[in-house]
């Protein structure tokens, strides 16, 4: 997007004052997050959304160590007791999600997105595809070529998948996203059969030998996410946003702060 933004501002100087009208995709760090607690956010971010009370958010974070299912889960896909897991202290998590089973932890970047798609584009396919191809783009500026599989959703390097993507999308609001293996730990997947596909391995970044810093990887992927919906990214705290939702839920809250006390008050 960069590049086509210099462009287009060589052409027509006059689009500078226009900026300010491109959407906007909030990014908010999380930091480390407890699986069901982010859900809940979602959920009213979601809800937030669809009232128009907030722009599209990409929130990025951690989990705690945390297998979850999504709706097309397979139960034979666990393969680990839950009394084992919990010892380890995994978690097990039935979500509302698409796909299958996978693991979340401590060095994966995680990527939700709240995106109204009628303010996009109404093609799920199209969707999945440039999720996929941010990742791509983020992952290349690390000097990681990957790739898509026609046949399975993620980002794969050779055979073993490096991304994980599931989506739920209700009255055309996006929840929940996708999973970069940064430099998790990889051995929690051999407890499960990953997204269901049991002839298919998993890798890291830290495992293709790129070592590299959390915030990097958000921050490139962040930057990608935003080029391929076109919308202009802008950082923003968790409370921030909220208290934007909640001034523009309610605009005479704002007026009445700002009115300045009349004399019988004084």
């Amino acid at each position: 997007m960069d590049r086509r933004l210099d462009r287009h501002l060589d052409a027509d100087p006059r689009a500078i004052h226009r900026l300010t009208e491109w959407p906007v995709c909030r990014a908010i760090r999380l930091g480390r997050v407890a699986y069901r607690q982010a859900e809940r956010l979602q959920r009213d971010l979601v809800a937030r959304r669809r009232r128009g009370e907030i722009d599209d958010v990409l929130l990025l974070l951690e989990h705690p160590p945390v297998i979850t299912i999504g709706r097309g889960g397979d139960g034979r896909h666990l393969l680990a007791p839950p009394e084992a897991l919990a010892q380890r202290g995994i978690e097990i998590v039935n979500c509302g999600r698409g796909g299958d089973i996978t693991y979340h932890g401590p060095g994966q970047a995680v990527g939700y997105l709240v995106l109204d798609l009628t303010r996009l584009y109404l093609d799920l396919q199209r969707l999945f595809a440039q999720i996929e191809a941010a990742i791509m783009d983020a992952l290349a500026g690390f000097g990681i070529h990957a790739v898509t599989d026609p046949q399975l959703t993620g980002v794969w390097v050779g055979r073993d998948k490096i991304a994980a993507i599931g989506l739920r999308v209700r009255r055309w609001v996006t929840m929940h996203g996708f999973a970069l293996n940064v430099a998790n730990d990889l051995a929690p997947f051999a407890d499960i059969v990953p997204c269901g596909i049991g002839d298919r391995g998993v890798t890291s970044m830290a495992r293709l030998g790129c070592r590299v810093s959390m915030d990097a990887v958000f921050n490139a992927l962040a930057a990608a996410l935003a080029a391929r919906f076109d919308r202009r990214p802008s950082s923003v705290s968790l409370s921030d946003l909220l208290a934007r939702a909640a001034r523009a839920a309610d605009p005479r809250a704002t007026q009445r702060c700002e009115q300045p006390p009349s004399r019988a008050t004084l």
